[in-house]
């Protein structure tokens, strides 16, 4: 069974039917076959939250909506990157957590790295502030489950339900089940979305060095100048017009070709 933090003084007496817990796994295995088989390089980061979370609402039971909360990858501190949610009101209560409260059982999951449950919010006195305002909403219970990948937190998977005491030992035992390959499938999104920002990254900075090189060699075609003396030639243009290099250099190649053009025409 997994370790998970429950509201302190509750917890739901479960009296499920086999035919009940053979549903549920059965719902389970469904939302795991289907966060295994994104492809994460079709889709980005927040799109496939999204679907995580769509698939959490069938795999977890008793779930009225859920949610995906996402930390930046290699963030020296706690720094939310996105969430995505099933339902507008799972919006509105994590917007409320994470950008105004500061507080609830989402950032308490990702603090611990446990599952954190609550079947009474408005009455939790771990969340005083987010809990009364859930309540208020009609929402009564929470399941947060932590995204792990080696020893690393980088997210959590929220489930909301509008009964009280709705979620359980056996819905904690399939929502870590589910959010266990949950992770690994949002992990391969970042990474495959960090070697392309770098890819891209690296193939603007060699166009941008290609120009800068060209605009050199205008230069020193024009006046005889070393390159160092062109080089230092585009920085004061640079600096004169408080622009980037890249952009001087671009506007001298520009005007070159443009010449070019000119002299060659009938």
């Amino acid at each position: 069974m997994a370790e998970y933090d429950a509201q302190p003084g509750r917890a739901p007496l479960e009296d499920l039917s086999t035919a009940q817990r053979e549903a549920d796994e059965f719902d389970l295995f469904a939302g795991l076959r289907g966060v295994t088989g994104l492809v994460a390089d079709a889709r980005g980061v927040a799109d496939l939250a999204t679907e995580v979370a769509e698939f959490a609402v069938r795999a977890i039971p008793g779930v009225d909506g859920a949610g995906v909360a996402l930390l930046q990858p290699e963030h020296v501190t706690p720094h939310l990157q996105t969430f995505a949610a099933t339902a507008e009101f799972v919006n509105k209560i994590d917007s409320a957590q994470y950008e105004q409260l500061h507080e609830g059982p989402c950032i308490t999951c990702m603090q611990t790295g446990r599952a954190v449950v609550s079947g009474s919010l408005g009455s939790d006195d771990r969340w005083p502030h987010f809990g009364g305002r859930v309540a208020r909403m009609g929402v009564h219970s929470a399941l947060s489950l932590p995204l792990i990948v080696g020893e690393q937190v980088i997210g959590a998977i929220n489930t909301y339900a509008r009964t009280r005491d709705a979620f359980g030992e056996h819905a904690v035992e399939l929502g870590s089940q589910f959010a266990g390959s949950a992770a690994v499938s949002v992990h391969n999104a970042q990474v495959l979305a960090s070697a392309r920002d770098r890819t891209e990254h690296l193939q603007r900075a060699l166009g941008s060095r290609a120009v800068i090189d060209q605009a050199i060699g205008i230069i020193r075609s024009r006046s005889g100048v070393t390159g160092d003396e062109a080089i230092d030639r585009l920085k004061r243009m640079s600096q004169a017009d408080n622009v980037k290099l890249v952009v001087v250099a671009e506007r001298l190649v520009d005007e070159a070709v443009r010449r070019a053009k000119a002299r060659h025409r009938p």
